[in-house]
């Protein structure tokens, strides 16, 4: 009787442990299965990374062209072309085109507010705020904020009194609200240095920003732009420009990344450009 019992124990001890086997087995199976997918996953968005920084190359290339009819166009258009298994769409804004927070004068920087909904008075106090933000010393322009108001608005900084070091830092002028800086965003910049956009690259909430151009005016140039030819529109390019590169691989998976660079020209033993901005993934 003992007998029987003890090889009852036995069984019951070997089944218990085929058990406890199959399970790890199918522990370790699963954990590998995932790693096998995240390591494709990272395979994946490697190649999509590294498509879409030769997409910036290649819109770098395709700006300095030497061959003005086939370079490319600083206004936003959108340019597509395949590496590899990769679709990759490039956009390429001129930062000349943009409002300058640094050199913007006071009625093209209420311009810009206007255009992008802000009332005249919000639009002006805006203005006065961004100027009072680059501006030394601690006196407030009329309607405008030094320390003491944004003190008196409970916000524990003040304005920087000097020039604005990101166009982001212009989220934190007093009185812009995450709704207008989501507008304004992509119009603004602090590497043109020059007191109005420049018709020939602007977007048209910059072109609105323009004191006495007016939205037919801003039409008007818009339509000129489609209808000039490319050769001349390139050869209006300016030297610093913001190019965003999207790559998709056949697959779905998706990279992009967004670079300002400075244009220094193709010269022997010169670097053709300088890197100012590089982020990666999508920009708000």
């Amino acid at each position: 009787m003992s007998g029987r019992r003890e090889r009852g124990v036995a069984l019951l001890i070997v089944l218990w442990g085929c058990t406890l086997l199959a399970i790890m087995l199918g522990g370790f199976a699963a954990l590998a299965r995932t790693e096998g997918l995240q390591a494709r996953y990272q395979f994946a968005q490697t190649r999509a990374h590294y498509a879409a920084e030769a997409g910036v190359m290649r819109a770098i290339e395709g700006l300095q062209s030497t061959d003005i009819a086939s370079r490319w166009i600083a206004d936003g258009r959108p340019y597509v072309f395949a590496f590899e298994d990769a679709q990759v769409t490039i956009t390429i804004v001129d930062e000349d085109g943009k409002v300058d927070l640094n050199a913007a004068s006071g009625d093209v920087l209420a311009g810009l507010f206007k255009a992008a909904g802000a009332t005249d008075d919000k639009a002006k106090a805006l203005s006065a705020a961004v100027q009072d933000w680059r501006r030394p010393g601690d006196a407030a322009s009329p309607n405008g904020a030094k320390k003491p108001q944004y003190e008196a608005a409970s916000l524990p900084y003040g304005p920087r009194n000097g020039p604005f070091a990101t166009v982001e830092e212009a989220r934190m002028v007093l009185g812009m609200t995450s709704s207008l800086w989501a507008a304004v965003a992509p119009a603004l910049t602090i590497w043109s240095g020059r007191e109005r956009p420049n018709t020939e690259h602007a977007q048209p909430l910059a072109l609105a920003a323009i004191p006495g151009l007016g939205q037919a005016g801003a039409d008007a140039i818009l339509a000129s732009r489609g209808q000039a030819n490319g050769a001349a529109i390139a050869g209006g390019n300016g030297v610093t420009h913001t190019i965003r590169a999207e790559a998709i691989l056949d697959d779905g998976t998706r990279s992009s990344l967004t670079s300002t660079v400075r244009l220094r020209g193709i010269r022997s033993g010169n670097q053709p450009y300088a890197v100012l901005r590089w982020r990666e993934g999508d920009v708000e």
